[in-house]
């Protein structure tokens, strides 16, 4: 019987990239997204989540893998502290980590059954105070605090992981930057990897399918993929 997983922000880069990975290997896939897709739905969304998560059991009767992939930010200089507001956190909270809560609630009977597996989709931000927004970072910080709680609480049926990208050269990063602006970004990043490379939306697919299809004793790790920036050091 093929296995059954759902990826939030399954419509464009690494949400995309690992609805293609799972395909492959013969899963059958639901990609969540805002967009007008099969299994359309905003993860902010309590009613939203336990919807999709029905109609995907309603279709294939099981749930084995949940990807959190969905994501937003707004783009704001770390110390342009009038640039946020109340509300843009808000926003950022609800959807990097309000969203994969109510997505994991929705689905935790299902993966239980399953003895399935979650996986969320961090950032190295969330380690080094760094990326888009100072909102952004500390969303991820949550999420990856909240993994670590759901991998407790979950066990033993439901393994909890964590892919904590850096830069990944995706269409999100040339629709913000720009073609040139995104490629000189690109190119910073790898200025300071210790790997000299930025990463590519299917790198970060491949360590989410090793964390689904994989690591069996794995749970509560957080697995960066980030060409070793996490460990650069400027001395």
């Amino acid at each position: 019987m093929n296995k059954v997983a759902i990826v939030t922000g399954g419509t464009s880069g690494m949400g995309e990239a690992t609805v293609k990975e799972l395909s492959k290997r013969g899963w059958h896939v639901a990609a969540m997204a805002r967009s007008k897709v099969e299994f359309s739905g905003d993860v902010a969304n309590d009613a939203d989540c336990r919807r999709v998560a029905k109609a995907v059991l309603d279709k294939w009767g099981r749930i084995d893998a949940l990807v959190n992939s969905a994501g937003t930010t707004k783009f704001v200089a770390h110390a342009d502290l009038e640039g946020l507001s109340a509300d843009d956190f808000g926003r950022i909270f609800r959807v990097n980590v309000v969203g994969p809560f109510q997505m994991i609630r929705a689905c935790a009977a299902a993966l239980k059954e399953a003895r399935g597996v979650v996986v969320n989709v961090s950032s190295v931000a969330a380690l080094l105070g760094t990326g888009s927004s100072v909102a952004y970072a500390a969303s991820k910080a949550a999420l990856d605090t909240m993994t670590f709680s759901l991998a407790r609480a979950l066990g033993p049926e439901v393994r909890v992981n964590i892919v904590a990208p850096g830069h990944v050269n995706t269409p999100w990063q040339i629709n913000a930057h720009g073609e040139k602006g995104a490629e000189e970004l690109a190119q910073r990043f790898a200025s300071i990897a210790p790997l000299k490379s930025a990463c590519e939306a299917e790198d970060v697919a491949d360590a989410i399918v090793w964390l689904i299809e994989g690591a069996r004793r794995v749970t509560g790790e957080r697995l960066y993929v980030d060409a070793g920036v996490h460990i650069a050091s400027s001395r």
